[in-house]
């Protein structure tokens, strides 16, 4: 029985509304939808790796796996007698340099004083040869007159010559404190310079000293333990690893033709693999710069004739909000579906 034509151009309509509709939804881009989803992602967190700082024999191991641990906790101590005895030189080379500074600072006030002395007798000494030149004139007028005695000249002459000669000397002794005052400076200046040496070893070798005792340097949970009592460290070896619960977050790859409407501050829908009805809430904090596979060591070379486009992923870093329920039996590396609300606007 054929079918009134209103109900074969009706029928018609619908399917080819239907076919419209369907090939519409199918070439929809990816990111036209109000919430974007993937299962590429886990969570993470930023690992603190504590190392030996010094080489040497380690003690005392104050730490276990998965124990809980504060910042400044002592994690680990290795063996410090040869750098007890270090620090002890070297403040006895410090006690040394002062005393040395000591010794050359009171020359140099000797020498300052030794030279007031020589400009004393200067003064003095030009105050005699005056003294002597008037003598000799006299006794020489004297002489001449006849009223005077020839050796009275005599005595009168030599006795201005050896005042001369005293004044000459005491100059020369003058210049010559003078010279050793700057010889005694730069000693000075010099056992400054060592002294300030000695101080800089002696704090080097503190500074070693406390490297012996290895401390957290975060607050978090020890995710692995290498550290054995007995065992010799070499300077820079990995001693514990610390993973900072407090502080995860998710890193989640998603497809590039996902991203058009991601942006930070939009609120995140979190589902756990191991927390089976459990869901969490978190927010976009941001978007990566490069894709995984930029970061490759040998990246991609797409310059041959064969050629086929790979939708790539980009990573997107979202926060979670620890104080919310069963957010602290997160662990760094489950696998978790996030799904970001690109409906909502809401920024950070």
């Amino acid at each position: 029985m054929a079918l009134p034509t209103p109900i074969k151009l009706t029928v018609a309509t619908v399917c080819i509304a239907l076919a419209i509709g369907c090939i519409a939804y199918i070439n929809q881009p990816d990111s036209s939808s109000a919430s974007q989803s993937t299962n590429d992602a886990y969570v993470q967190a930023d690992f603190s790796a504590v190392g030996a700082k010094i080489s040497g024999t380690i003690t005392d191991v104050l730490i276990a796996e998965n124990q809980p641990v504060h910042k400044g906790d002592l994690l680990v101590a290795i063996d410090d007698k040869d750098f007890v005895l270090t620090v002890a030189a070297g403040k006895a080379k410090v006690g040394s340099a002062q005393a040395t500074l000591a010794s050359f600072e009171a020359q140099l006030t000797q020498q300052q004083a030794e030279i007031l002395r020589a400009e004393a007798t200067f003064n003095a000494n030009q105050a005699s040869v005056t003294l002597a030149k008037a003598d000799q004139t006299r006794f020489s007028n004297l002489a001449d007159d006849g009223s005077g005695s020839v050796q009275a000249r005599q005595q009168a002459n030599a006795k201005l010559a050896i005042e001369q000669s005293n004044l000459t000397k005491s100059l020369a002794q003058i210049s010559f404190a003078k010279q050793q005052l700057k010889v005694l400076s730069a000693n000075v200046d010099n056992a400054v310079a060592a002294l300030a040496l000695a101080r800089a070893d002696l704090n080097t070798q503190q500074l070693k000293l406390s490297y012996s005792k290895v401390y957290s340097p975060i607050d978090g949970v020890i995710g692995r333990k290498t550290a054995r009592v007995g065992e010799f460290v070499s300077t820079g070896k990995p001693l514990a690893v610390i993973v900072p619960t407090s502080a995860i977050y998710i890193s989640a790859n998603y497809r590039e033709t996902q991203l058009a409407n991601v942006q930070p501050g939009q609120s995140v829908d979190i589902e756990v693999d191991a927390l089976p009805g459990v869901n969490l809430s978190g927010k976009v904090e941001s978007l990566g710069p490069a894709s995984g596979v930029s970061y490759s060591a040998i990246a991609p070379h797409n310059a041959t004739g064969n050629f086929t486009k790979i939708v790539q992923r980009l990573p997107v870093r979202i926060s979670i909000d620890m104080t919310q329920k069963n957010a602290s039996k997160l662990r760094v590396g489950m696998s978790v579906t996030p799904t970001i609300n690109t409906a909502n606007s809401e920024k950070i």
